[in-house]
């Protein structure tokens, strides 16, 4: 099956710093449901905050786009990407979404809820295994390959190099050439690093608000398309222009507790206020929401009695202005 490799300048931009490297594969362990029938994209679009109807619009569509499921109060649900597996608008539209495995019940019956009679199937798809690709050289990556479904850039952002969907079972190296598996905590280490959410621990479903976690900076939501669930809340948000709070990249440059910091544990500020709270992270790096008028502040972790230390930073890949 043909291959859909389409390569962002930015990527390319970024690759060239990595040439030389080989390709890292990532094996995740988030999970897979095919969404399939001639209504798939126009029932996940009134679900979804992003327009599922680019996926099979005529032309040159984007081969993946990230979304968020919200509730009716307009937090988050779920965090998904999809994929558009048919290959022209002649064929069925057959759409896969990704989703934190944890969640993937639940999302199922959060759509089956809505399908009411829509001309659409929804199934898991544990045949299929997906990966995140950080290559070190996009010329090393596969036009063509039997085992491989789909090679698409990362639809969040160009700093998290490409999705991969194969078959379970398929050997990499024979779909990406001189590609190395790595260790998945690495993936998620480059994450935090470039301040990407990414399943329950980073947008705690019902909590999480999707312009505070940056779902505009990663591609993720229309604001012209018609309606959808949560879209009130979130579309006065921004036009009125004022988010105080956003998820952003945390380094601990001191020595870590033990069992490090907890998930949910209060930031503050060198003078004890809130600044915001930490959701997650792997080693000395992770992710929290905080306000954005204590960015530049020294803050810290108040752990029983002690105080770790805590250092935000704007990610390099967010537009310019974005953290004011």
């Amino acid at each position: 099956m043909l291959v859909r490799a389409i390569t962002a300048p930015g990527l390319r931009r970024w690759c060239r710093g990595q040439r030389g490297a080989a390709a890292a594969c990532f094996p995740l362990g988030r999970a897979l449901l095919g969404v399939r029938g001639a209504e798939a994209a126009a029932f996940l679009q009134g679900l979804l905050t992003n327009d599922v109807t680019q996926l099979v619009a005529e032309g040159d569509g984007p081969p993946a786009l990230y979304a968020h499921a919200l509730n009716v109060q307009g937090r988050c649900l779920y965090d998904v990407i999809l994929y558009r597996l048919h290959r022209s608008t002649a064929e069925e539209p057959h759409i896969l979404l990704e989703c934190d495995s944890s969640v993937l019940d639940s999302i199922q019956q959060h759509l089956k809820l809505y399908k009411i009679r829509r001309k659409v199937t929804i199934s898991p798809c544990p045949d299929l295994s997906l990966w995140a690709v950080i290559p070190g050289d996009t010329s090393s990556l596969p036009k063509c390959a039997d085992q491989a479904l789909l090679l698409t850039p990362d639809p969040r952002a160009e700093v998290m190099g490409w999705r991969l969907i194969a078959k379970k079972g398929a050997n990499l190296s024979e779909i990406i050439p001189g590609s190395q598996v790595g260790d998945v905590q690495d993936y998620h280490r480059h994450r935090y690093k470039q301040g990407i959410p990414e399943g329950v621990k980073d947008l705690p479903p019902g909590i999480a608000l999707p312009l505070e976690s940056n779902l505009a900076f990663m591609n993720g939501i229309s604001f012209t398309k018609g309606c959808y669930i949560g879209q009130e809340l979130t579309a006065r948000t921004h036009h009125m222009g004022v988010i105080r709070k956003r998820l952003l990249p945390v380094t601990c440059p001191g020595p870590l507790p033990p069992a490090g910091i907890p998930e949910g544990a209060d930031i503050l500020t060198q003078a004890g206020k809130r600044a915001g709270k930490f959701r997650a992270g792997g080693g000395e790096l992770g992710i929290a929401l905080l306000r954005l008028a204590h960015l530049h502040e020294p803050l810290c972790v108040a752990l029983e009695g002690d105080r770790v230390e805590l250092r935000a930073t704007t990610p390099e890949w967010w537009p310019k202005g974005a953290a004011k």
